[in-house]
């Protein structure tokens, strides 16, 4: 090499190196710009143990990341026990597979925070919970571990009459959060409602487990007034509601997506109500399961495995529902399939609140559903005297029932009681496949009625119902296909084709 190309070759070199220098030293800020956003629960003194109480080293790592402008705090393998755990903005709780967070056995270590600014039924006291936070934006709770509440322990304290708190702590609380992610984690053993979001914006919950079978209100999951969520890929088993969406406040429950979930409830697998105040609009609900409950422990509710309803659609304190899309959905067990009630409860989401009025039920479609197993309750339509439900279609239903019942065993005057809690034990209805009631616009085509042993009901019940269109339905199995294919009163503009399978020498439709 010459002496010119030397002095040219060394000061790329030391480029060359100056460089490499650098990129290290960026890429070593980057990393430790990295380490420094997570923030290990173990560096705040917390211990693995399973009885050592956490709380204060959890919620020193959550402000120690907030206050550094967010991040991740990291639980790591093993049993760390805590009480209330305040979640702020910006900070995301991570559980490392084999992680297990427990909840304090002892009620005091769940103190009542204070009256949320958005004021909904029982928070006159304010809301205990585990994990907690209001107002936060950008927070999340996701990893592969699992939040145990050992809610089996708590006991009921007192009530509030105004505000029906009995300081059993929530799994999850949320009130007016926004941009929530909770994603893998599994949830179990709440002492009240697993998972409770209560005018929160922008949810998104994705491929969680929950399993809450430990006390008396076990919802698995509840949105209360909350707008644009998307609940996907979950797994939910609880003692009573599985899915729940509630509008207890002002606030409406709307632009929410359902699906691809499997659910499991002693009472209602997807309901929409009771407490309806705020009402709610836009709700697609698809791709889902509803089966008998796997659980096989202890119970605290003796109500059947399969449940009440499978999906439950309900206004009793007021508010109007509308918009809902029902689509590909599979129903195994539960003795009222779909369940749709007008009701006027008129209960008041804080005590100064005016009297709600009758709310509205509208436009609905529910299509491809499979129900099979279900005792007789039977699916029904009820509205009230004066407000019917409106604008309802059905396409591609199955409803098939165990059957195996006799004349003497229903009645035909089902009693109204609108004042009641709308979920009442209900009777075998009059109807082998769909009881309709103050029903205005309901068009049902391609529906298939049957019964695993012989049923003497009619496969259709309908009283003070107006613009019925019933077309391509068929009759299977144990119906009784020699009797009128509807029968009731005040029945008004209908057209209903002869299902195939019908055998009926007398009127296809009997009017009393």
């Amino acid at each position: 090499m010459k002496k010119s190309q030397t002095i040219l070759f060394l000061p790329a070199l030391y480029i060359l190196a100056f460089l490499t220098i650098a990129c290290n030293s960026n890429k070593n800020k980057a990393e430790r710009s990295l380490h420094n956003s997570e923030f290990s629960i173990l560096d705040y003194g917390a211990v693995a143990d399973g009885t050592t109480m956490n709380t204060k080293a959890i919620q020193a790592a959550i402000d120690a990341c907030a206050d550094a402008g967010g991040g991740m705090v990291v639980i790591p393998k093993g049993k760390f026990l805590s009480g209330t755990i305040i979640l702020k903005s910006k900070v995301e709780l991570h559980l490392l597979r084999g992680t297990t967070l427990l909840g304090s056995i002892h009620q005091l270590d769940y103190p009542a925070q204070p009256v949320p600014e958005y004021r909904a039924l029982r928070d006159s006291a304010g809301f205990n919970a585990f994990i907690y936070a209001e107002g936060a934006e950008d927070i999340a709770i996701t990893g592969y571990g699992t939040i145990d509440g050992q809610g089996r322990q708590h006991k009921r304290l007192s009530e509030i009459p105004d505000g029906e708190r009995d300081d059993r702590p929530r799994g999850i609380q949320f009130i007016s959060c926004k941009n929530i992610t909770v994603r893998d984690v599994h949830m179990q053993n709440s002492s009240f409602w697993m998972q409770h979001y209560l005018n929160c914006e922008d949810v998104f919950i994705d491929n969680i487990k929950v399993v809450n079978h430990s006390n008396n209100n076990n919802d698995g999951l509840n949105l209360d007034g909350c707008r644009r969520v998307l609940l996907s890929n979950c797994n939910i088993d609880s003692e009573d509601d599985g899915i729940v969406l509630k509008s207890t406040g002002k606030a409406m429950s709307e632009d929410i997506v359902i699906t691809n979930c499997i659910i499991s409830s002693y009472t209602n697998a997807i309901k929409a109500g009771t407490e309806t105040t705020g009402g709610f609009k836009n709700i697609s609900i698809s791709n889902c399961v509803i089966r008998p409950s796997r659980f096989t422990e202890d119970r605290i509710y003796n109500g059947p495995v399969t449940g009440l309803t499978g999906i439950a659609l309900m206004i009793v304190d007021g508010g109007t529902l509308m918009g809902v899309n029902i689509n590909n959905i599979t129903i195994d067990g539960p003795p009222a399939p779909i369940y749709i009630r007008l009701g006027n409860r008129a209960r008041k989401h804080i005590a100064d609140a005016p009297e709600p009025p009758v709310g509205k039920i509208q436009n609905i479609s529910i299509s491809n559903v499979v129900s099979h197993s279900s005792r007789n309750w039977t699916s029904s339509i009820e509205g009230m005297k004066g407000h019917p439900i409106k604008d309802i279609s059905f396409n591609n239903i199955q409803f098939f029932t165990i059957g195996g019942l006799s004349e003497g065993d229903y009645g035909i005057n089902i009693k109204e009681d609108d004042k009641a809690y709308p979920e009442r034990d209900l009777p075998p209805m009059p109807a082998s496949g769909l009881y309709l009631r103050h029903v205005d616009g309901i068009s049902i085509d391609n529906m298939v009625i049957g019964s695993v042993k012989k049923d003497s009901r009619v496969p259709v019940w309908v009283e003070d119902v107006r613009n019925l269109m019933i077309s391509d339905s068929r009759l299977s199995g144990g119906i009784n296909t020699r009797i009128a294919f509807v029968k009731g009163k005040r029945l008004t503009n209908f057209i209903i084709d002869k299902p195939v399978g019908w055998k009926g020498k007398g009127k296809l439709v009997e009017l009393h």
